[in-house]
């Protein structure tokens, strides 16, 4: 059984000895610590706080006692019932509650599930914010209603319908190129909520031929629902078979998009951000913004285009945190997570489809040839143990004294950017380890690279 506790939400294994997983009793009080945090934080007055939740098996169960807490704590309920992490967060904003609870644990197998947090703005708790929400859990101070002021729940499931259109509206959505370019798509939703939006976005989009893999939102996903190319092969053979144009995967809460070429291989997750920031710069030039950890091709397209990129530390608060300070027009992360500020401050694979839709339909390319286009990277993910009784921090800050000659950035981690390429350390939270992303030419120069440094770190522990 595992319970994990950080400031983006609570995550956990369904079942258990309370404390240990995700059991009912922790629902509530999770919830309940969230409820009293909004309480005393809100600017609303409406007293009311969305709920949407994926597909996944035990989410009508924590969907249940979400409601019943927080309805036990006075707040109305708008419950969306199967909704997007975008679905909901867009709810937030246009209802103006208080705040919202997603319940999906998004890529993480279906013995998982959790509470995501947003914020009267629909975005997710900052970690102040977010270590406020633990505090009120942890030493459970929080009171519940008295009968006169429980609150009460509305069912509302137009809100999918309304981000449909949401998208079909946005400016640089193309739905005459889209329907003129004739595309077959493939679809893999792993059997939650995707299922429902994707498809029916396509058909919306002028997409005459949509195929459909996975698309039964039943919660019982038919593979690792993580979208990486290992657990992607069943879209991929489909596709070497030359029947789709391009096919698109989401994870369970649909906030991630990863693409497959027609001719069956991946199009990189790092890409989909890479690509959609293209198309969106060479029609209205700004500022982008990724984390630390993902590709530099976004930087190079971001310069290529006469704009400037930053980076922010890992985590979808801080880029979009980050993205506010600089007024980027395109931001997002390198698991396929694309924030498009015109649409709203949320990764959003919905909003993902129709901007590469709208790319591929205006180049006339293949995806394939779209994809030579831009610059070519490989970034490789690894970690090193340590043991319980090393300084990590120590570590660390040894590592970055004996880069200190290359480029240094310290806001999460270590990132040290030499000409060619680029590694970042990052300390686990809760293990003694330290995670290792590297990225080069090839994969084997990304690999070739981390092993470097493990070995910089082997030698002074």
């Amino acid at each position: 059984m595992s319970l994990i506790k950080s400031i983006s939400g609570i995550r956990g294994t369904i079942g258990g000895v309370p404390g240990e997983g995700l059991s009912p009793l922790d629902v509530v009080k999770f919830t309940a610590a969230y409820a009293t945090f909004i309480k005393s934080t809100t600017t609303r007055t409406n007293k009311t706080i969305v709920v949407g939740r994926d597909a996944r098996i035990s989410g009508e169960m924590v969907d249940s006692l979400v409601v019943g807490t927080l309805t036990g704590m006075g707040f109305n309920v708008l419950n969306l019932g199967l909704a997007t992490t975008p679905t909901t967060e867009i709810a937030v904003a246009e209802e103006k509650a208080c705040g919202g609870i997603i319940i999906t644990a998004s890529h993480n197998p279906k013995q998982w599930n959790a509470l995501k947090l947003l914020n009267e703005n629909g975005e997710f708790l900052n970690d102040v914010q977010g270590k406020e929400v633990l505090k009120i859990a942890e030493s459970c101070d929080f009171n519940f209603a008295p009968v006169d002021e429980l609150g009460h729940e509305y069912v509302n499931n137009m809100y999918s319908r309304k981000h449909i259109n949401s998208v079909l509206a946005l400016d640089l959505v193309d739905v005459e190129a889209i329907k003129k370019a004739g595309f077959t798509v493939a679809v893999d939703a792993v059997n939650s909520v995707g299922g429902i939006v994707i498809p029916q976005l396509l058909r919306d989009l002028g997409v005459k031929n949509v195929i459909e893999l996975n698309c039964d939102p039943t919660g019982n996903f038919a593979h690792t629902p993580e979208p990486l190319p290992e657990n992607l092969t069943q879209i991929s053979d489909l596709m070497k078979t030359g029947v789709a144009d391009v096919g698109f995967v989401v994870d369970p809460d649909v906030d991630r998009l990863a693409i497959v070429m027609e001719n069956g291989e991946m199009f990189v997750e790092e890409y989909t951000l890479v690509s959609i920031a293209d198309y969106v710069l060479s029609n209205t030039p700004g500022a982008t913004v990724s984390n630390l950890s993902s590709s530099r091709a976004l930087r190079d397209v971001t310069e290529r285009h006469g704009c400037s990129y930053s980076a922010s530390a890992v985590g979808e608060v801080n880029v979009v945190t980050l993205m506010k300070e600089t007024g980027a027009v395109i931001g997002g992360e390198g698991n396929g997570g694309v924030i498009y500020p015109a649409a709203h401050y949320g990764r959003d694979a919905l909003v993902g489809v129709g901007l590469f839709l709208s790319l591929l339909a205006k180049s006339g390319k293949k995806v394939s040839e779209l994809k030579k286009t831009y610059p070519s990277y490989a970034i490789a993910k690894s970690k090193i143990e340590l043991t319980p009784s090393i300084n990590v921090d120590a570590i660390l800050e040894a590592v970055k004294e004996k880069f200190s000659h290359e480029r240094i950035t310290d806001i999460d981690g270590v990132k040290i950017d030499f000409p060619n390429s680029w590694v970042h350390l990052r300390k686990s939270n809760t293990e003694p380890i330290i995670r290792i992303y590297s990225e080069a030419a090839t994969m084997s120069e990304a690999e070739g690279l981390a092993q470097e440094i493990k070995d910089v770190i082997k030698s002074m522990v």
